[in-house]
């Protein structure tokens, strides 16, 4: 007999919920925002817009956001007081809001001080700050250049061109996108460099951007010509061949709700092919544009049996086998597949992931490093990961180190389900994305 699944409410996208906080921060009027993250990174999203002038109201599951008066406001920002101190725009450990705001911010008017904890100190910004630079903001930097901290002085995108690589980083191109509406003339944004990583959360950029009205077109070139297409057909970013025009349009105030998140579901999707029981998994819109819908794709690749129900999506226990995988669009699923390829029968190959070495840790090394602890072999490129699966240790403890990474810390804890004495150095740094993680995953573990 078919045992009763373990059921799991997804919490809220967190890419979704830094977007739409932003659009309807820059919007004209107040938007009611339902179902958005609470979670560390996205206080300080919070944080930051209203540090630049907008009003973040709670009132129950709704968040109510009165928009800025003529876009972001920083110390200084009209010419009046010289001695005005910078407005601190905080951004602890989120690279999101790092990239995001500064794009955001310099859209405005006025000076900021961006910086943040150690780690975020040591993540590059020198491709967002060039674009920036060229756009017309200054940068004074208070230590390495390209880097965090600098206060950054901001009077508007001044030009009408911008270019910009996505090889460390999506967010730096969702940065400026999501500031350009608020320019008073158009803007266009070309895409360069050799090779694109994690377009779909640009997707997600645009669809946020779409649904609060600001104006946009998508171009790709097809020989020595540019042509407009539907956003949504785009699937990837070819350097040299994509390009965004958006439109002086700035922002509409807009009710939302934020659709349930894919990356923070991978780890009870995961268990259910990993573990004794099925596990049915709610809130989720299988129809997503979010990239870490991948997982489901990556599981049944594995062997893992997934149905979609009316319900939500259902994942059953399965025999595992190994697989050649290309992450590179959904770089954040690389620590929870990283610990099911342990259960695998045969090895997996996890390709095209050098940028999540510039992650909150060099994660390639820390996937590799922590699940070898479980006794199976595991191997880096420059760009992959390799796991070769070995019986494991059933009833041994196994101390993981999280390097404070939120995303090591829950996916580590899929070897309870397979009998390990599983202990954690900081639990707690789950507060990220997912505060209710713990409560959650007790459903899984009884």
């Amino acid at each position: 007999m078919t045992q009763d699944p373990i059921i799991i409410n997804a919490p809220a996208s967190k890419s979704l919920s830094h977007r739409t906080l932003i659009a309807a921060a820059l919007a004209n009027g107040v938007s009611e925002i339902s179902s958005a993250l609470r979670s560390d990174d996205i206080t300080r999203t919070r944080d930051c817009l209203t540090a630049c002038g907008a009003s973040i109201e709670e009132k129950g599951d709704l968040l109510v956001v009165t928009g800025m008066e003529d876009g972001p406001k920083g110390g200084n920002a009209d010419g009046k007081h010289k001695d005005e101190a910078p407005h601190e725009l905080f951004m602890h450990e989120s690279g999101t809001t790092c990239r995001l705001m500064t794009g955001v911010a310099a859209a405005g008017k006025g000076t900021f001080r961006v910086h943040g904890a150690e780690r975020m100190h040591e993540r590059p910004m020198a491709e967002l700050v060039s674009a920036l630079s060229g756009l017309g903001t200054k940068f004074a930097f208070e230590g390495k250049e390209g880097f965090l901290p600098f206060v950054m002085t901001a009077n508007g995108y001044r030009k009408k061109s911008a270019e910009i690589t996505l090889e460390e980083s999506s967010q730096y191109l969702s940065g400026l996108l999501l500031g350009a509406p608020l320019a008073d003339h158009e803007i266009t944004i070309s895409v360069t460099g050799k090779k694109a990583v994690s377009w779909p959360y640009v997707a997600l950029t645009l669809r946020i951007m779409e649904d609060f009205k600001a104006e946009f077109e998508v171009e790709v070139k097809e020989g020595r010509v540019w042509k407009t297409v539907p956003w949504r057909s785009v699937k990837n970013a070819t350097p040299g061949k994509i390009r965004f025009i958006v439109k002086p349009t700035g922002y509409d105030a807009t009710g939302y709700r934020v659709e349930g998140d894919w990356s923070n579901a991978s780890y009870f999707l995961a268990a259910g092919a990993v573990g004794k029981r099925p596990v049915l998994i709610k809130g989720l819109a299988a129809d997503s544009l979010q990239g870490d819908r991948a997982i489901m794709d990556i599981l049944s690749q594995m062997g893992a049996s997934i149905k979609v129900t009316f319900e939500g999506i259902l994942v059953e226990p399965s025999r595992l086998r190994g697989i050649q995988v290309d992450m590179g669009r959904c770089p954040d699923l690389v620590p929870t597949v990283a610990a099911v390829a342990a259960f695998a029968s045969t090895p997996t190959t996890i390709g095209n992931v050098a940028h999540l070495r510039l992650k909150e840790t060099d994660r390639l090394a820390a996937c590799a490093t922590e699940v070898a602890r479980t006794q199976c072999e595991t191997e880096t490129t420059s760009d992959s990961l390799i796991v070769r699966p070995a019986r494991l240790p059933r009833g041994h403890a196994v101390s993981f180190k999280t390097y404070n990474d939120h995303r090591m810390a829950m996916s580590m804890s899929l070897f309870q389900l397979a009998g390990l004495d599983v202990t954690l150095d900081n639990p707690a740094c789950v507060g990220k994305s997912f505060p209710g993680f713990w409560d959650e995953w007790k459903k899984i573990t009884g």
